[in-house]
């Protein structure tokens, strides 16, 4: 009994050197100015290319209003367990992966934990870099055909799909690549709440307004509503598919941006008071109404047209500017469809990229300039070699399959595991209040088992995100 107590208040004693810690590396250290902003930041990075082009086509094969029973059910297992703590343990040590790892193996009182734990959370610092690194190839695509609609030649051309061949060709696109990657470097410089608070402040909302307005158009074009049908009428056999839970987990998973980096430094920057339970809450609603909106704008347009719904680049970059150009003013939709697909792509990149910029400037003492400028050096050394549409497909497949959940995995085992039995919950519940019980069952067994399920499903599927 004296020697559980002894354990225990050596526990406690290392719990409070490692708050005092991450309360010491934070001074100095840039913070989100407001909760809104963080929360607007937050689905910046879950809002991505693969709501547009993704969502719209898994609901519609795999069941329409069907398909959201599983993906609201992940959504909300997910966002009230891995949200909250991936939120939660950057907030609690006040460092990314690198640090937040290092100091969870110090509080178990692993020997040399620190370096162990710096070791160990290299796997997702590097996979949200090699991510961004694939991403960035395809936001310079939306760039170039943004810049292609505000000049006429994308509506003009009767051959898209050479268009995108063209532009997703061996470095095809290396201008408007930089371009995009030089945008969105130049906003991360500035900092936490200088830059990519206040630009997310302006670009997630003027997503949901660009994506209503396209919206509007289409409620209004003939044939539409096959597509609002298609999307509405559940085809409950698909429940009794098992791809259709997979893929619903997969999309959930993904969009929720659970990789143990972004959502992790996020919230390395967030002040004690801040609630990141109903934070949580508040970006998984927002994800999926973004998700939602991108499938009842997209599916739609393409039964009026009496086009195939497909997935991936095609529908995107080739069957949508289709879609647009028999539309009338249909170049004036175009411009405000691509304008609103590079804001969510450039919100996306900056929380993959802050990942290694956090690290170099946490483990490395670099100014912030200084570790934007060496990402930058190696987003542009290895994104150049993918510059075509193959290459990059492979490296974002290999990236998002083996190396994203596996650092979700890492983050969780972490936080929940390695962290001493009920440091997660007490962090969860800073700002909100008692937490139940129920929280520690969903977060250790519950979250823990649904990542390493991910990690299975997606090698044996090839990927379900």
């Amino acid at each position: 009994m004296r020697e559980n107590r002894e354990n225990s208040v050596e526990v406690e004693a290392r719990a409070a050197d490692a708050a005092a810690d991450a309360a010491s590396s934070a001074k100095g250290r840039d913070a989100w100015a407001s909760r809104t902003g963080f929360i607007l930041a937050c689905v910046g990075s879950a809002v991505g290319m693969a709501n547009i082009w993704l969502f719209p086509y898994r609901v519609a094969d795999l069941g329409g209003a069907a398909f959201l029973i599983p993906y609201l059910l992940f959504v909300a297992l997910l966002g009230f367990s891995g949200v909250i703590g991936e939120m939660a343990f950057g907030r609690a040590m006040g460092a990314g992966p690198l640090g937040a790892f290092g100091k969870a193996m110090e509080l178990r009182g692993v020997a040399h934990g620190r370096v162990i734990g710096r070791i160990i959370g290299l796997v997702p610092t590097i996979g949200q870099l090699a991510l961004a690194v694939g991403y960035a190839v395809v936001l310079g695509w939306a760039v170039n055909y943004l810049v292609a609609s505000l000049d006429g030649q994308l509506i003009s051309t009767d051959q898209v799909g050479a268009f995108f061949g063209a532009v997703a060709s061996e470095m095809g696109n290396v201008g408007f690549h930089l371009l995009g990657l030089g945008v969105t470097f130049a906003i991360m410089i500035l900092g936490i709440s200088r830059g990519i608070e206040r630009i997310n402040k302006v670009l997630m909302p003027a997503f949901f307004v660009l994506f209503v307005i396209v919206g509007i158009r289409v409620f209004m074009m003939p044939g539409a509503f096959e597509g609002y049908e298609y999307l509405l009428v559940p085809r409950w056999e698909a429940l009794a598919n098992p791809t259709t839970w997979v893929y619903a987990l997969g999309q959930a998973f993904f969009s929720l941006s659970l990789a143990g980096g972004g959502t992790l430094v996020y919230g390395s920057y967030l002040k004690k008071d801040v609630d990141v339970v109903r934070s949580a809450r508040d970006v998984a609603i927002f994800d999926t109404l973004a998700a939602l909106v991108a499938a009842f704008t997209v599916v739609p347009a393409l039964f009026a047209f009496g086009l195939d719904v497909s997935s991936g680049p095609p529908l995107l970059f080739i069957t949508l500017p289709g879609v647009f150009q028999e539309m009338p003013l249909g170049n004036l939709f175009m411009i405000v469809f691509f304008l609103a697909v590079v804001f969510a792509a450039v919100t996306s990149l900056m929380n993959l990229f802050e990942s290694p910029v956090e690290a170099l400037q946490d483990q490395f003492r670099l100014p912030r300039w200084a570790a934007v400028a060496v990402v930058a050096v190696i987003a542009v050394a290895v994104g150049l070699p993918l510059e075509s549409g193959d290459a990059v497909s492979l490296w974002m497949d290999v990236i998002s399959i083996y190396v994203i959940p596996v650092g979700a995995f890492l983050a969780a085992v972490m936080f929940f595991w390695v962290c001493p039995r009920g440091f997660a919950k007490k962090q969860a519940e800073l700002g909100h209040g008692p937490i139940g019980r129920w929280f520690d069952v969903l977060t250790r067994y519950g979250f823990v088992g649904i990542t390493a399920v991910v990690i299975v499903l997606g090698i044996f599927f090839g990927g379900i995100g």
